[in-house]
């Protein structure tokens, strides 16, 4: 593409604004809030998020996950803990999130810590997934090299044909984690990039406090 023609790409956001006086005063609340909003300006996989990991030098990587879990204390997430994201989170659990919703003009970004959901918790979802992805999990060796595609698609049909009939155990590798977050920022675009920039910091186990940024 022509250098000149990514240089002029860019759009004013006119959709909404936010202030101080209208988000609430819980992040979480204010994230559900915005979450129900997107699911209802029927945003294509509204629950992907950019999930950002690093090693423990630093060296960062990121992904696209999908969101699974709201709660009071994070947000909740499932994936095979021998993946890179999985081998980075256990030497380095710190992450940061980020959602777009562009037919909204909007961007949440969340940094946090990670912890391991409970056993019982993965186990749940993993049973509540289509059988096709819960024997997807076992046959992955995700993030491992493999001399192609016919060797995980002929792993993926041994385990169907085994599993045919009974129920798909939970591998012992996979499970979920949750980003208990430090800081949420709630991003909403305005026109000659004056955007609307709330923050929130946690200051306790409890309470947060809410400042807005210069775009």
């Amino acid at each position: 593409m022509d250098q000149q023609k990514i240089e002029n790409l860019r759009a004013d956001y006119t959709a909404s604004s936010l202030s101080e006086n209208n988000t609430k005063a819980d992040p979480i609340k204010q994230f559900e809030a915005w979450f129900a909003e997107a699911e209802a300006a029927k945003e294509p996989e509204f629950n992907a998020m950019n999930l950002a990991t690093a090693t423990s030098d630093g060296r960062p990587s990121a992904r696209i996950v999908l969101l699974k879990g709201i709660y009071p204390d994070g947000f909740v997430f499932y994936t095979n803990y021998l993946s890179r994201k999985g081998k980075e989170i256990a030497k380095n659990p710190v992450c940061a999130l980020t959602f777009f919703w562009p037919s909204l003009e909007r961007q949440v970004r969340i940094e946090g810590v990670l912890e391991k959901v409970s056993k019982e918790q993965s186990e749940k979802y993993f049973h509540s997934r289509p059988k096709s992805s819960q024997v997807g999990a076992l046959a992955s060796p995700q993030s491992q090299e493999i001399a192609g595609r016919e060797i995980l698609e002929k792993k993926w049909n041994d385990l169907a044909a085994e599993y045919d009939d009974k129920e798909v155990p939970k591998p012992s590798f996979w499970g979920g984690y949750i980003v208990k977050p430090r800081m949420i920022e709630f991003w909403q675009g305005r026109t000659s990039r004056l955007h609307d920039r709330i923050v929130y910091k946690k200051i306790d186990n409890k309470n947060w406090k809410k400042v807005r940024l210069a775009p």
